[in-house]
């Protein structure tokens, strides 16, 4: 009876050990995870902390104005175009028949006193021609009820020859000239001409002007704003110019294709043309 009581008491002696032993594994991991977490924890508080400090500590204050210019200015270039279509079953009969004729318009456009610098080719096509044939439908026979015979969904593709278009730009300095060059250039063989319009030959000039009363309205502004308000402001930072408008050109006369020239020339009206800018100012608030 002794000896098996020995016995059972060793045995529960080794397993209290493995069971002490396993707790401790298990406390060290944890300790190890602790403090794991607790050096990622300082290392992100550090990295923060020098962001932090590496920021402008003293942020500028700023205030900003809009100012918006307008200027007006008469045009002093009148720009149109003229065209010429000829169509022959040659292309080498086409392109002679559409140059001479286009000599034609360029001369008398010249002895019009336009500067060749202000002639401009802007279109030089040639292409052959196709077209469809169909049967002409004839009656079947001649009375009170006469059958037709049926039109085919598509016809035969014949060639027709070649087709030249040729284009030039004209400026026309002299307005005075306007309509002499309209007349005598459809005279010459032009059987195309484009839209009037009128433009400036340098627009830069308009464009400071509308600026320089885009800016002086901005400081208008500025000065309301700091009597208003009490703001002491600084020197300015930043100077930005917005959209700024080109000058458009005002339609005249549309495009039309002329057969001949017209009885009565009609009163062209030039008119004003507009620029305008915006200009944002954007001062140090003390």
């Amino acid at each position: 009876m002794e000896t098996e009581v020995k016995t059972t008491n060793s045995i529960e002696t080794s397993h209290s050990l493995d069971t002490t032993h396993t707790l401790d594994l298990s406390d060290k991991l944890y300790k190890v995870m602790i403090g794991i977490a607790a050096v990622g924890a300082i290392f992100l508080v550090g990295e923060l902390l020098y962001q932090f400090k590496s920021l402008p500590q003293n942020m500028p204050r700023e205030i900003s104005v809009s100012g918006e210019g307008k200027a007006y200015i008469k045009p002093d270039i009148a720009t149109i175009s003229f065209g010429v279509n000829t169509r022959e079953m040659k292309s080498q009969d086409a392109v002679n028949k559409n140059n001479e004729t286009m000599n034609a318009v360029i001369k008398t456009v010249k002895d019009l006193g336009v500067d060749q610098k202000d002639i401009q080719t802007t279109l030089y096509n040639l292409t052959p021609v196709y077209e469809y044939d169909y049967p002409v439908m004839m009656p079947s026979s001649i009375g009170a009820s006469e059958k037709m015979y049926p039109v085919p969904s598509r016809g035969e593709r014949v060639f027709k020859g070649y087709s030249l278009d040729q284009q030039i730009f004209v400026k026309i300095r002299n307005f005075d000239n306007i309509n002499p060059v309209l007349d005598k250039a459809a005279a010459a063989g032009a059987t195309t001409i484009g839209e009037l319009q009128f433009t400036i030959d340098d627009p830069e000039k308009v464009r400071a002007e509308a600026r320089e009363k885009a800016i002086a309205q901005a400081k208008e502004k500025m000065d309301s704003l700091v009597k208003q308000s009490g703001l002491h402001v600084g020197k300015l930072v930043n100077v930005y110019e917005g959209y700024s408008n080109y000058p458009q050109p005002l339609y005249g006369m549309g495009g039309a294709s002329l057969e001949k020239s017209a009885d009565v020339a009609p009163q062209i009206q030039t008119g004003q043309m507009e620029v305008s800018t915006t200009v944002t100012l954007t001062y140090q608030v003390k």
